[in-house]
């Protein structure tokens, strides 16, 4: 019996209505061969504003991780958000769903696409955890096009053999499935746990059953699919050095992608990239310390690209004087 009430689908509704209210709109880019993508892009691009891409994660869809963000970015960007493949209202029949078809599938065919399309032709890119995969491959693939890169909690550095040397606290790859796509309450708590620093105490049980029923009831195997090719045959040694200026955003305590991969991304990249560690957050730190996350992301995007101004002289300051 279809329920009378749905609190997640009315806060659904709320994060439509907020990012229309921010200037998005809600487009569906059929690529013609069984793959509809979903992206919110300006309703008016302006020339003057830089061109950024923001790329969500494996939970929820596009709208719920980046809505408590994208009201401080698009005052100062045109700012595009796609839902990826087997996410909010993107999906695909076709039968290949590896990672390689995610990312480059998703990047050639769709992000590209809808860039050319809102005539956008440099673009800074945001990946939030399994975003921050896609992120790093279109800066690898996309060189010309792609201007700066931030990789937010994402374990691009991983290596297969992490899970069998106790990097992670769950090394089992179905038992990640069942973690991070959870189909009861007591599991949607424990995923609470492992993503936040510290989990709300109380939620009914209803309330988490209802969030799951809207958000992890579809394309479940497909979804655990793309968990399982995460890491297989993944090594370091194969992980191209993107040229770009890029920022590392992890949170401290997080409990799904170690600090240590961090670093160790870090030390891959070299001078070419920056790491900062948020204080007392986890790997929801996006929902945790959005102003935080904001103040960094604006540092890199756009302060620091400023042109120094240097102080004038006292014998300039004359000239101007006179």
């Amino acid at each position: 019996m279809p329920k009378c009430f749905s609190l997640t689908a009315s806060r659904s509704w709320c994060y439509r209505t907020h990012f229309s209210n921010s200037g998005l709109r809600s487009t569906i880019t059929d690529l013609g061969d069984g793959t509809v993508m979903h992206c919110w892009v300006p309703k008016t691009r302006k020339d003057s504003k830089p061109d950024l891409l923001l790329v969500h994660g494996f939970g929820a869809n596009a709208m719920w991780q980046w809505g408590d963000v994208v009201r401080l970015m698009v005052p100062h960007f045109n700012v595009y958000v796609p839902d990826l493949v087997f996410f909010g209202d993107s999906y695909t029949t076709r039968p290949d769903r590896s990672e390689s078809f995610q990312l480059c599938f998703f990047i050639h065919r769709c992000v590209m696409r809808v860039m050319e399309a809102n005539g956008v032709g440099k673009v800074s890119v945001v990946g939030l955890s399994y975003g921050g995969f896609v992120a790093y491959s279109m800066a690898a693939q996309f060189r010309g096009e792609v201007e700066r890169v931030v990789i937010c909690c994402a374990g691009v550095c991983l290596e297969e053999k992490d899970l069998g040397e106790g990097m992670f606290r769950v090394s089992d790859l179905e038992e990640v499935g069942r973690i991070l796509l959870p189909q009861t309450a007591d599991k949607m708590r424990e995923l609470m746990s492992y993503t936040f620093v510290k989990p709300p105490k109380i939620v009914p049980s209803c309330l988490l059953q209802d969030f799951i029923d809207v958000m992890f009831t579809e394309y479940v195997e497909e979804r655990k699919e793309l968990i399982r090719a995460l890491a297989k045959d993944r090594k370091l040694s194969d992980l191209p050095k993107i040229p770009q200026p890029t920022l590392i955003i992890w949170g401290e305590e997080d409990q799904v992608f170690p600090l240590e991969l961090g670093y160790r991304l870090k030390r891959h990249l070299g001078d070419n990239a920056q790491l900062v560690v948020m204080k007392k957050s986890g790997h929801a730190f996006i929902v945790e310390k959005p102003k935080e996350l904001f103040k960094h992301l604006k540092s890199f995007l756009i302060d620091s690209l400023r042109p120094t101004v240097s102080p004038l002289s006292n014998q300039q300051n004359q000239i101007l004087a006179n």
